[in-house]
Parts: C-alpha cells; structure tokens; sequence
C-alpha cells in the first residue's frame, strides 16, 4: 500500500476518506500517533524538536528495512 497524504479534502463518509483515499482508522491512528509524539516533544521540553524529528526519521528509515 502507497501512503498519500491529505489534501485538504476530507470527507467522513463510508470507511474511506474520497480526498486522499486513506480509511478513517488509518486517518485517526495517524493523528495518534502524531499526538503522541508532540505530548513526547512537550514532556522532554526540547528547544529543537527539529532536530529530534530529523532523528526519529532516520532511525525509523533505518529499521524499516530490518522489521520485514
């Protein structure tokens, strides 16, 4: 599956969003986990969350690959 990010055209019709094609739980466990890392970011009290985001990144890029 390709992800496709929102475009600003959601529906919350059926299961599916018909502006990104995404299912409304795949759209509610992203929104978790995206508030999951702000709470993260907040609790840490990083000055440069940029930099940590840039981490996370790579780190999660680096282990996609081990986790098939």
């Amino acid at each position: 599956m390709k992800f496709t990010p929102c475009i600003d055209k959601c529906t919350s019709e059926g299961s599916y969003c018909e502006g990104c094609g995404r299912s409304h739980q795949e759209i509610a466990d992203t929104k978790k986990l995206v508030l999951s890392i702000v709470d993260f970011i907040k609790t840490q009290h990083y000055e440069n969350s940029e930099d940590f985001l840039n981490v996370i990144n790579k780190s999660v890029l680096k282990r996609l690959p081990k986790a098939d």
